[in-house]
């Protein structure tokens, strides 16, 4: 019989019991953050349920971890606690539980509607990496860039590329975003251009949450490293090219990419994503034994981007891809991330890098939805080779299950003019 709650989920609702997702809200903007997760359309506050008593279990009943203003101390508590605390979450919000659903008193405190609170970062982001890990993504950028004799470089199939990107500018899903400065490609023999991007990006990636990391110097095992990953948000990589295309030999992306990162306000656990669990695709040639996994998954999660042009009322889908595109899976990431000894924290954040596909209508950025600005995308009479001023963008992820939903919410930004 499936698994009900006594608070009505649309059928077409994100955020069901089976989900129940993580998050950190204010309810008034005045008030304190505290974390919180979503059910239909209210945010359960967990710290009225943590002063309530009913976190009742050995290893969530003695813990202060649901009256900080962040989730770092929960994350650290590890994969035993997490379970602990989504069985008690499941069960005090069912259909047949009277604890919460008859208390009158404790429902107006802890159920607060989801359209009054503010929502923010969940969690203190110490360290930010990003990876390149779609293969669709690497051939249609290396085609772009070097042509399509030898797109993608030999090592990428053997290991998952990244570089460290900026935590300091990562901000909540509607944060606005301002179009960044800064130098682009000469022509000819005249200097370097310098002003405003002019050729500003999405990027349709996800993210995972690190749990209780590691040590530094001792490496996170491959097989293991799901119980290290807490859960996963939308992310927005927002990426200038002109100025990435400029600076990144020898070493890579810089200020191209640090003026602005996007997530969505939700986490959603890897233990609500387990049902669309399915096979990652097989890897070639195979890896080394320290990526080798005796189970190999990614997860069915549809993906969706859409852009509202500035002075427009109504987003225009671009782009419709798919998680179980990566090549590299998550665990793969965090187990390469951490083989030199690199110590992860919990809160850390990983993104996965553009998640394209392998049809036009699955790339996940304008660079390759426009083949760099050669082939505009149409938005109902407007067309679009890069984001302008203005424009607003709109990632949305859903698994969809049997009857119900496990999906992420949104993510969104809007584009500012350079001051």
């Amino acid at each position: 019989m499936a698994l009900k709650s006594f608070i009505e989920a649309h059928p077409d609702s994100h955020f069901p019991i089976q989900n129940l997702p993580y998050g950190v809200f204010k309810p008034e903007p005045q008030s304190p953050a505290r974390p919180g997760v979503a059910i239909g359309d209210y945010v359960l506050d967990l710290s009225e349920i943590a002063k309530a008593g009913l976190f009742t279990g050995p290893l969530l009943k003695d813990s202060d971890c649901f009256l900080q203003p962040v989730l770092n101390k929960f994350l650290a508590m590890g994969r035993p606690a997490w379970k602990e605390a989504r069985a008690t979450l499941q069960k005090l919000l069912s259909s047949s539980e009277l604890t919460l659903r008859d208390n009158a008193n404790l429902r107006l405190k802890a159920l607060v509607p989801m359209n009054k609170v503010e929502m923010v970062l969940p969690m203190v982001i110490g360290d930010y990496t990003d990876f390149f890990a779609s293969m669709h993504h690497a051939k249609n950028c290396g085609t772009i860039f070097r042509g399509p004799q030898n797109p993608i470089s030999p090592n990428w199939f053997h290991l998952p590329i990244a570089y460290h990107g900026r935590a300091s500018s990562i901000v909540i899903s509607g944060t606005d975003i301002i179009r960044p400065r800064g130098q682009g490609r000469p022509s000819g023999d005249s200097p370097p251009y310098f002003g405003p991007s002019q050729k500003l990006d999405f990027e349709l990636e996800m993210a995972a949450i690190v749990g209780p990391g590691n040590e530094l110097g001792k490496p996170i095992n491959v097989n293991e490293a799901a119980d290290h990953i807490f859960g996963l948000v939308l992310m927005n990589d927002w990426s200038a090219r002109d100025i990435q295309a400029w600076e990144y030999v020898p070493l890579g992306p810089f200020l191209g990419k640090s003026f602005g990162t996007t997530v969505s306000p939700w986490i959603v656990t890897l233990d609500a994503l387990e049902p669309f669990a399915i096979d990652a695709p097989e890897q070639n040639p195979k890896p080394l034994p320290y990526l080798a996994e005796k189970i190999s998954q990614n997860y069915d999660i549809s993906l969706e981007v859409q852009i509202k042009p500035a002075g427009q009322k109504d987003s225009y889908v671009v782009t419709r891809s798919n998680f179980k595109y990566l090549y590299w899976t998550l665990t793969q990431q965090l187990a390469h991330h951490t083989i030199n000894g690199c110590n992860l924290r919990p809160g850390d954040l990983f993104g996965t890098g553009t998640i394209s596909g392998p049809e036009q209508d699955s790339f996940g950025c304008l660079l390759e939805l426009t083949w760099n600005g050669q082939n505009p995308v149409s938005l109902n009479g407007t067309t679009r080779k890069f984001l302008e001023d203005g424009d607003e963008v709109i990632f949305a992820g859903c698994c969809k299950g049997d009857g119900y939903n496990v999906g992420f919410g949104t993510c969104t930004g809007k584009i500012l003019p350079s001051p």
